[in-house]
């Protein structure tokens, strides 16, 4: 069944679906989400930081696409459906080289028979642009750090940068049935076929920022359905929680629902906890539009349905963010185990007995992950897992000689030393790259649209900027409650989301009712946030406060090195820092915990 036999100027909500959240996710989303409720438009999300970074890794080594097979595989089956429909399909699967990708799949509707028209997104591949760029001054200075890209120590391989969602429209408007972009912004991909549906001009402030809300909560699959959500035992169906759908109204209000027939739900907090998802702070910048998170309502409309409003929308900021990735040596890791007492005096001779082994020029890392058991009743409780991490210059030296090295220690080191021989082991070292985001003018990117007969049309850059800052919240004073308290984890009452931006991690932290705001405020100050994360003690923390939201947002600057391709953390980009700290034990009001309904048990 088609819904788009309408056309943009009926003003109806326009219907996106998500089918992709990142490079790896469920490769049957798409076969589902056609078996699902009628839309116009489907949209997939491939990209992060990481996943450049291993397109970038991938090509390197193999010379292989540029761009994301598995795609290809996923759309082949339904190209007549999507034909018949008449069904909009947007990805950014394009990658490193939206016009190969462009392409391949031209011809799998030519071997199919299906009539749909290609377009491809250009403009964001700027590495042949940089020695023009550093002529011309622009310093492609560090977000975090302000240094001038040409301080960087590294030769870069790729650079990206973040497109706005129009190019994406005119594709569309020119009667695209497949767009295929590269680095535009996640958000982008919901951006632009609402700029096309509904018409809007490019100062339509508001109603682009309604738009990058909407797109921000379809882009990252499962998540506004309960997929990675700290309330997960109450959510139905989480074998395979289903995909989201936005109705975007042409006042860029939107409602997030999902498919009738799959499993999930969506509910204030599911989309709450998405909202709050690798995000800078409440001003949320993008290349269209910057949007104000401070002024989101949401509320709970039906089942399964959650209208998202309050949306204000100003004019982008000058710069746009170019996501520039060099090889930085290799990197290669394998898991070893200890067991029973003395197991931080075990680490040590284990690192010391590695280092002696290996190449001068590898560096060695192990993390122990828990602790045994005190009094364990079984070797499973007395056993400790250690992650293995070397790096060096060389693939060579993280080759055979590494697994050797690691493999010589059973009779010469600790007790209690072993290895599963069951599990598979890398078979080689892999490339290491390293990220600099950079901030570039946002009237540099040659941001241009190709039409199947080769035809180009131009993207203006936005009729207006502003510069714009996050806004400063005073930490708050005081006891967190003058009641009487019980000790346990936060999360009984809080829920958490934590995300990577570059080499910072931002957590989100809320609470399902008003009376349980005012104490969430006053506990999650930076110096408690210290005090319960000790990774995060030495390093600067921003906090900020969306009271409409009932949350606390945390940026914890530096956590990931320069960026999750890199750092050698097991949480490679942050992603379970929000549930480290709802484990952490603290005051928590006695009348709160009578009163309103716990996430989880209180420990006894």
């Amino acid at each position: 069944m088609s819904t788009t036999e309408e056309t943009p100027t009926d003003r109806r909500p326009l219907r996106v679906a998500g089918f992709s959240g990142y490079l790896g996710d469920r490769a049957s989303a798409l076969a589902e989400v056609l078996a699902g409720d009628p839309v116009d438009v489907l949209v997939g999300d491939y990209l992060a930081e990481v996943t450049l970074a291993a397109l970038v890794g991938r090509t390197r080594a193999s010379g292989g696409a540029g761009y994301v097979p598995g795609f290809l595989d996923q759309l082949r089956p339904h190209l007549g459906v999507l034909a018949d429909r008449g069904t909009k399909v947007v990805v950014n699967a394009g990658g490193l080289d939206p016009a190969g990708m462009a392409a391949a799949v031209r011809e799998l509707a030519r071997a199919a028979g299906a009539e749909l028209r290609v377009a491809h997104v250009e403009g964001d591949d700027l590495l042949a642009r940089l020695p023009e760029l550093h002529a011309q001054g622009h310093g492609m200075e560090h977000l975090d750090s302000g240094a001038p890209l040409k301080d960087w120590a590294l030769t870069p391989v790729a650079a990206n940068a973040y497109l706005g969602g129009f190019g994406i429209a005119a594709a569309l408007t020119a009667g695209a049935d497949v767009v295929i972009c590269g680095r535009v912004t996640d958000a982008s991909l919901v951006v632009g076929p609402a700029v096309w549906w509904h018409g809007w001009a490019p100062d339509d402030w508001d109603a682009l920022a309604g738009a990058v809300v909407a797109g921000h909560l379809v882009e990252c699959g499962p998540h506004s359905t309960g997929g990675n959500f700290s309330g997960f035992r109450a959510v139905p169906g989480m074998t395979a929680p289903g995909f989201p759908v936005a109705e975007v109204a042409a006042d860029g209000t939107a409602v997030i629902t999902k498919h009738a027939r799959d499993g999930g739900t969506v509910t204030v907090d599911t989309v709450t906890a998405q909202l709050l998802y690798e995000i800078q702070g409440p001003r949320y910048l993008n290349p269209d539009v910057t949007t104000h998170l401070d002024d989101v309502t949401l509320t709970q409309v039906g089942p399964d349905r959650v209208a998202v409003g309050g949306v204000v929308g100003s004019p982008p900021s000058p710069t746009t963010k170019v996501a520039v990735f060099a090889p930085t040596g290799f990197v290669r890791a394998t898991t070893v185990y200890l067991t029973g007492l003395d197991v931080p005096a075990k680490v040590e001779l284990l690192r010391a007995q590695l280092t002696a082994l290996l190449d001068p020029g590898v560096q060695v890392e192990l993390t122990p992950l828990g602790r045994p058991v005190l009094d364990p009743a079984t070797q499973d409780e007395a056993t400790v897992a250690v992650r293995v991490v070397a790096t060096g210059p060389d693939a060579e030296p993280l080759g055979e000689d590494f697994l050797a090295a690691v493999g010589s220690l059973f009779l010469g080191s600790v007790p209690g030393y072993y290895i599963d021989t069951v599990a598979d082991r890398a078979r080689r070292a892999r490339v290491r790259v390293d990220y600099w985001p950079a901030l570039l003018a946002g009237d540099v990117p040659r941001h241009e649209v190709v039409l199947a007969d080769g035809r180009r049309l131009p993207v203006p850059p936005p009729p207006a900027t502003r510069e714009s800052r996050q806004p400063v919240h005073p930490e708050p004073v005081g006891p967190a409650t003058t009641g009487s308290t019980t000790r346990a984890p936060l999360g009984v009452l809080v829920h958490a989301r934590s995300g990577d931006k570059g080499g910072n991690s931002n957590i989100g932290l809320w609470v399902t009712d008003d009376r349980a705001w005012e104490w969430l405020r006053r506990t999650v100050t930076t110096a408690r946030v210290r005090e319960l994360f000790g990774e995060a003690a030495h390093l600067e923390l921003v906090r900020h406060e969306l009271p409409r939201l009932r949350a606390v947002h945390l940026v914890v600057r530096g956590l990931l090195g320069t960026g999750g391709s890199s750092n050698t953390r097991v949480d490679q980009v942050g992603k379970a820092v929000g549930e480290l700290l709802r484990a952490r034990w603290v005051d928590v009001p006695d009348e709160l915990l009578a009163t309103l309904p716990l996430i989880t048990e209180v420990p006894r």
